[in-house]
């Protein structure tokens, strides 16, 4: 069976280097903008087009990441990227906005890569992303060892999976903590990390989002059978001895080696009270969380001069074979082949010996000193005339002159299609806006109601969401449970539903296959007027836009697609497998509500709901008071609220008043990084 991919984190160009002497078969990395890890080094492009070149030199493929939301106003940086990344012959991107996606599949051949931040948990979603063009997905952390392998049986899309690194706690696209706590989205590649605070759940750690360090190197070879394609190691702002230590490591666990030295050496250089495994085998809880404490720090300073020798020097990887013709009166010629590559050069003409002259020993013993390069000799074969001298020098001047060339040959870079595609967007015309509301449950639901359009989650069941004539919702997270929720989909149609919001593609997939209507909801990450035009071109009826936008940047959106504004809820802040509340006491107990407390004593609400908690914000969007301009809708998104609480909030929209409590206004005043 083949081996899998080992893919690097390179956040800085030493790291790229230490990644790439180390032995990885690829590596992951950004440019200066437009990327999920803005606040690493990153590249340039003058950087990028020398990385590229170190990286195909060494046999190395480059994956350049894209992963960001881009708003309407980086959509011309996105196409400079595209074009430079086309010329100078990246291997891959990956990809979060479907904005981006469109403007990807219109414009260039590059292949497509769907990050874990699209959120993809399922092969009905996978399905989708291969109708994108995709060929490969970025598989979430929190997969099982049997989703996973029920994932690699039903579709034929290279699976990407993280093996060892930082573990976020919320699913990845779906967290928006950072974003309002601070401004810095997690989405746009500025997370500030708000989750490695202290958060306290009844029982718990007292850091009870922070999660240990992802660690399946104990399960590598497992995974190779099962098929996965490739091996990634997160770490883009770590320094370049972890990634030298990790690359390592997974290449001697892949080779079946019992944990040594280096394993060692990567529990010292970055952990966080050990590392976890736990999403893997399915033993989420307690166990899975951790801090990095002190002891984790001091451990690094033991191990980096080892870790650094790692990388110190090239490590021959192509076999040469020389030959040397030198005959009198003839410039001396010197032939150099590597697999399908040839390189020659020529060089001075040989005086007549006055003492030693040069034989086949002594040319092959100067032509063999190949060290520093990523050549070894394999064979070097001589055709010297008697009583003819070379000096070594220029010996040493012809291997290197080969060499030099056959290395440029190896590395070429071939160059993608590239086509800028002009576009002229209508701005959108808003109809006058109505009113769309959002209930956790149907005890909330006023009795003389007056909504436009009405939303109820799947969980609530088919009979319950056709008495309300609702739209049903369907979950965020769908781990493991794709034929359950299709098969509730399909009651809910057979009773009269119509319609169906999802935030990932995932849903999209089950809703198509079920013939019903989409919506993309909450969750679903719509940013810019290029999403809005691919969502519509899948069929997508409505849009509720991006929580992260600013009231002015939604006006501006173009497009056809009827889009809407989260204008009232407790904003969901995390989206989470690995439950907080689980921290201190058993899910029977728990009765699907609970409260997490921060270090300013501040209590936010957890929902755990279709198998995922929902950590809310402690108090609701309200924009009641607000002119919602270039849109269709607003969305009012109850879930903790009362009965009572819910009629009132209703009345104040109405009437659009002003605020009364505790508020927020969220992102849509403030905007985000």
């Amino acid at each position: 069976m083949s081996s899998p991919e080992i893919l690097a984190p390179a956040g800085s160009f030493e790291a790229l280097t230490a990644a790439v002497r180390c032995g990885a078969d690829a590596v992951y990395l950004g440019g200066q903008t437009l990327n999920a890890r803005r606040n690493a080094a990153n590249f340039d492009d003058a950087a990028l087009y020398e990385a590229v070149s170190l990286c195909h030199t060494h046999g190395t493929k480059l994956y350049l990441t894209l992963n960001t939301l881009a708003s309407d106003g980086e959509m011309q940086d996105v196409r400079r990227m595209l074009e430079y990344a086309s010329r100078i012959g990246v291997d891959a991107l990956i990809l979060q906005d479907l904005g981006v996606v469109r403007l990807v599949r219109e414009s260039c051949d590059i292949p497509m890569h769907a990050s874990t931040q699209m959120s993809v948990q399922t092969s009905a979603g996978a399905a989708k992303l291969r109708e994108l063009g995709f060929v490969r997905m970025v598989a979430p952390r929190e997969l099982s060892r049997a989703e996973l392998l029920a994932l690699r049986e039903k579709t034929d899309l290279e699976i990407e999976l993280f093996v060892h690194g930082a573990l976020c706690m919320s699913v990845s696209g779906q967290c928006l903590m950072s974003a309002v706590f601070g401004g810095r989205s997690g989405n746009r590649g500025l997370c500030a990390q708000p989750c490695r605070l202290a958060f306290r759940a009844p029982g718990g750690t007292g850091h009870d989002l922070s999660l240990k360090d992802n660690s399946l190197l104990p399960h590598l070879r497992t995974l190779r059978d099962m098929g996965m394609d490739s091996f990634k190691i997160e770490g883009r702002m770590k320094r370049p001895e972890y990634v030298a230590a990790a690359v390592t490591a997974c290449k001697k666990a892949l080779d079946g080696a019992g944990e040594d030295e280096i394993f060692d050496a990567l529990r010292s250089v970055f952990s966080r009270s050990g590392f976890t495994d736990g999403y893997y085998t399915g033993k989420r809880g307690v166990s899975m969380f951790g801090t990095r404490q002190k002891e984790d720090v001091t451990a690094a300073s033991a191990v980096l001069p080892k870790l650094q020798a790692l990388y110190r020097e090239d490590k021959p990887l192509y076999p040469v074979r020389f030959s040397l013709r030198c005959a009198a009166e003839t410039p001396v010629t010197l032939t150099a082949h590597s697999g399908n590559f040839t390189a020659e050069a020529q060089g001075e003409v040989p005086s007549a010996a006055k003492n030693k002259a040069l034989d086949a020993a002594s040319a092959e013993k100067q032509l063999q000193k190949c060290g520093g390069t990523l050549f070894y000799v394999d064979g070097v074969e001589t055709q010297i005339e008697d009583g003819l001298f070379l000096p070594a020098s220029s010996l040493n001047a012809l291997r290197r002159e080969v060499l030099d060339d056959l290395l440029s040959q190896i590395g070429k870079t071939d160059s993608h299609t590239y086509n800028h595609v002009a576009e002229d967007i209508p701005p959108h015309t808003s109809a006058p806006i109505e009113t769309y509301v959002r209930f956790a449950d149907a005890s909330q639901i006023p009795k003389d109601l007056q909504a436009d359009k009405l939303f109820l989650p799947l969980y609530l069941g088919a009979e319950t969401i056709a008495k309300h004539h609702a739209v049903a919702e369907l979950p965020r997270a769908l781990f493991g449970r794709e034929d359950e929720v299709r098969e509730t989909l399909l009651q809910c149609k057979a009773a009269g539903v119509q319609e169906a919001s999802f935030a990932s593609l995932d849903g999209l997939a089950l809703i198509e296959s079920c013939s019903m209507t989409p919506i993309a909801f909450f969750g679903s990450n719509i940013y810019n007027t290029s999403a809005l035009i691919q969502l519509e071109a899948m069929g997508v009826q409505e849009a509720v836009l991006s929580a992260e936008l600013t009231l002015s940047e939604a006006e501006k959106l173009g497009g056809k697609l009827r889009r809407g504004l989260f204008a009232y809820g407790h904003l969901p802040l995390m989206l989470t497998r690995n439950c907080p509340q689980k921290n201190g006491r058993a899910c029977a107990e728990c009765r699907q509500t609970g409260s997490l407390t921060d270090r300013k004593g501040v209590t936010f609400p957890i929902e755990c709901r279709s198998g995922c908690a929902e950590i809310l914000n402690d108090r609701p969007v309200y924009l009641a008071d607000k002119a919602l301009r270039g849109v269709d809708f607003r969305l009012l998104y109850f879930t903790v609220e009362s009965a009572e609480t819910c009629a009132a909030v209703l009345r104040a929209y109405e009437e659009n008043l002003p605020p009364t409590g505790a508020f927020t206004r969220g992102p849509a005043l403030r905007g985000v990084e």
